[in-house]
């Protein structure tokens, strides 16, 4: 969270003696003395009276537990409630109003935890189940705490479950600046021993509510008393409510605590209980999944279909807490439901909140449904609030755009603009997304050079966080790569032994692939560079993973077959032709085809050719044979023209296919070099290609979303095959995939004109 945080000044006690200050050594050692029950009990630490340092109260008696709550838990005293970890606990908590002073001008400054629960306001119904903070109660007074922790020491063997879920529900109403020095209290310790010794006697409402008391209080998470709670509320799931169960839910979610097992046992029961969830437990509850980051996917399928059945109640707010929790657990919805949720937010997006819109757009950008609707409308309001949103939330709008391939000029021209004065304000995270994001799009603002360099020098004072996720280091390298720009610094790091090894290690993604596209990018497009480079070892590992990976892909589209096999049959076999890698870095194969000083073909793939028949294949004419006739008609025609019935010359298809298997005397070779001057045929195949194609079955996945304009990656790689000396042919998918309905002597055609008029 990109929030100024301001830490509150300590309390200044200089006219009174607070009843709950106590001898620190005392208290720390009372909170981590030895089980009672082996050492024979042990007396409570001395304390200072209200106003009096030098008095000192007598315990009344010594503290002994029962064996059965230490079996429980072995660590149940470990608490540790010094004053230190106890502050430390509350800056660290989130929401916690006692250590964030937000600025309500600064866009820059969101509670992610406040901010993702504004929709338990929208209906009263949300009151039954969750917890409000902002609640106003009695306050309790300092002396009348004073009061309750002395009958805490005086009757500690008389004090019943509903007595002391009182003590702590009072406790917890005491003044905020007295709750940190009531957790050092070593007789607020022993209430806690207490509830622990008795916590098999509490019913359900008394455990809620002195979780509620702990929530209050922010006793830390990690305790062990906190622990025994926990395992409590496990075997209680079955004897609550849904109700109560979303409330101890959200208690824990509150107190800043994850639990797996309570969340394993609470969805078991979901399982049988889900038809029963009211519209508002349906939205909560998906908060919370989200929230906790886990959840059975059967479950999942179970609440969307309950989102169907309440989908012309939801209001926009809860739009965006479904999107939310479905994406923070990584569970998708279905087009169906996408596109209801979409004409809901098309319907009012005007009303919609920025936060509930960048929400809506990452389920949209995890489900990769394409809303055009939706999007259209985005881009409309976007513009104007971007300038008021956190850059957290212009990064997941720019993210959204890229991968849904959706380049809006408007969107984008006013992240860039809004950037620069605020970068100071970008994780490195943001950083990465956006540059990735601008790169992917293939898209460069009117102020690019303000833009970019503003993100660069950042990168320089976000080296520190880069080490911690090298990941975002490396997205931001591929996004300026993308763009064009290329800081050898920065390449010269990240392609380092040590960084290299840092990136295996501690990333939780696999960063071989960025690593390798970074690497063979730099040896192409940067010449001079004297950099780091990665091991050959390495290298080879990565490409041989690209490849099989390439092959299986590209040999299970049909339409990726019926080109290689024409393209087979028009050149005159597999030899002359190839399908690999020719850039292994750019992840994806192309189909390589070499012509000489004539344009004819070359027989160059050894792999499908014996080395000794390459030769006599060189002295063979190949291919199939032209008419000057048909020549004409192919280096004329067009794309668009192999969908008609008739050519122009009105010849129709089927009697250029007869003309077409007729060998022509002296063949296109003759023709070829009695046009240049050149010597015979058999002579110019003794030379090396004069032509090298590299010929690209495209996608629309390669695209910016309905257009023709190339992604970054792809647009990449086509400049660096022209690097290399390589001619791209272009087969585009609006152009082949139509062709496939038509007659063989149309894709044929299709095909000659691509590879040799490219080769002109």
């Amino acid at each position: 969270m990109a929030a100024t945080l301001k830490l509150l000044k300590p309390v200044k006690y200089q006219a009174f003696c607070s009843p709950f200050t106590y001898i620190a050594t005392q208290s720390m050692a009372f909170w981590k003395m030895e089980n009672s029950t082996q050492h024979g009990g042990q007396n409570l630490p001395e304390h200072s009276s209200f106003c009096h340092p030098a008095r000192k109260v007598k315990n009344t008696g010594s503290t002994t537990l029962s064996q059965r709550v230490f079996t429980t838990s072995s660590a149940l005293l470990g608490l540790e409630f010094n004053k230190a970890s106890t502050i430390k606990a509350s800056r660290l908590h989130p929401g916690s109003s006692s250590s964030i002073k937000l600025n309500e001008e600064d866009v820059e400054v969101f509670d992610s935890f406040e901010g993702t629960r504004v929709f338990l306001k929208l209906r009263p119904e949300y009151q039954l189940h969750s917890y409000n903070r902002s609640e106003t109660r009695q306050p309790l007074s300092v002396s009348d705490g004073e009061l309750i922790l002395h009958k805490v020491t005086v009757y500690q063997n008389d004090l019943q479950p509903e007595v002391i879920t009182n003590y702590f529900c009072k406790l917890s109403s005491l003044p905020v600046e007295q709750h940190s020095i009531l957790l050092s209290s070593a007789r607020f310790a022993l209430l806690c021993q207490l509830s622990v010794k008795n916590i098999q006697l509490f019913d359900t409402p008394n455990l809620i509510s002195i979780l509620k008391a702990f929530v209050d209080l922010r006793i830390p998470h990690s305790s062990s008393m906190v622990d025994v709670y926990e395992t409590r509320f496990c075997h209680q799931v079955w004897e609550m409510s849904l109700d109560q169960l979303l409330l101890v839910a959200d208690l824990w979610r509150n107190l800043g605590r994850r639990v797996p097992r309570f969340l394993e046992i609470f969805f078991s029961y979901l399982n049988l209980h889900w038809k029963d969830l009211s519209l508002s437990q349906l939205i909560h509850l998906i908060y919370i999944i989200g929230e906790n980051r886990q959840v059975p996917q059967d479950l999942m399928q179970k609440l969307e279909s309950l989102i169907l059945k309440y989908i012309d109640l939801i209001n926009l707010e809860e739009v965006g807490t479904i999107c939310l929790g479905f994406f923070k657990s990584s569970s998708g919805l279905s087009e169906f439901v996408m596109r209801k949720i979409g004409d809901l937010a098309c319907a009012d997006m005007q009303h919609l909140s920025s936060h509930a819109l960048v929400h809506i757009l990452k389920m949209f950008r995890f489900t990769h449904i394409d809303h055009v609707t939706f999007m259209r409308q985005f881009g409309e309001i976007a513009p104007q609030r971007i300038p008021s949103l956190g850059v957290q939330g212009v990064m997941h709008l720019t993210l959204a755009c890229s991968a849904l391939r959706t380049l809006d000029e408007g969107v984008m021209n006013a992240v860039a603009a809004s950037l620069p004065a605020r970068v100071a304000h970008c994780r490195s995270k943001d950083i990465a997304k956006i540059l990735w994001s601008f790169g992917t799009l293939n898209y460069k603002p009117p102020n690019t050079e303000e833009f970019y360099s503003s993100l660069m020098n950042e990168m320089y004072r976000k080296m520190p966080e880069f080490n911690q996720y090298p990941e975002h280091l490396l997205t931001c390298l591929l996004g300026l790569a993308f763009s064009e720009y290329f800081p050898t610094e920065f390449i010269s790091v990240a392609l380092s032994p040590e960084f290299v090894r840092l990136a295996q290690e501690r990333s939780k993604f696999e960063l071989s692939k960025e690593l390798y596209t970074l690497d063979g990018t730099v040896g192409i497009e940067c010449p001079d560079y004297r950099g780091s480079r990665l091991n050959s070892d390495l290298q080879q590992e990565v490409s041989s993973k690209l490849w099989n990976l390439a092959r299986r892909d590209m040999r299970a589209k049909p339409e990726f077959l019926e080109a290689l096999y024409l393209l087979e049959t028009m050149l005159g076999g597999p030899q002359y032709i190839k399908h690999h890698m020719i850039l292994p870095h750019t992840r994806s194969s192309d189909l390589e085809v070499q012509l000489d000083a004539y344009m004819k073909p070359l027989p160059f793939n050894s792999e499908v050719t014996p080395a000794e028949d390459v030769a006599e294949l060189r002295f063979k004419h190949v291919g199939v044979s032209l008419t000057d006739d048909l020549m004409n008609q192919l280096l004329k025609g067009k794309a668009k023209e192999y969908s008609l019935g008739e050519t122009e010359t009105g010849q129709s298809p089927m009697e250029l296919e007869k003309k077409a298997t007729i060998p022509l005397v002296g063949s296109a070779c003759n023709v070829t070099s009695d046009r240049s001057g050149a010597g015979p045929c058999p002579l110019a195949h003794m030379q090396p290609p004069l032509v090298k194609l590299a010929i690209q079955l495209t996608n629309k996945n390669q695209y910016c979303y309905g257009s023709r304009d190339l992604l970054g990656l792809h647009s990449m790689k086509r400049r660096q095959l022209i690097r290399i000396g390589y001619r791209v042919v272009e087969l585009t998918y609006w152009e082949w995939l139509p062709l496939l309905k038509r007659t063989r002597l149309e894709k044929l055609a299709y095909l000659h004109e691509k590879v040799f008029t490219s080769a002109l």
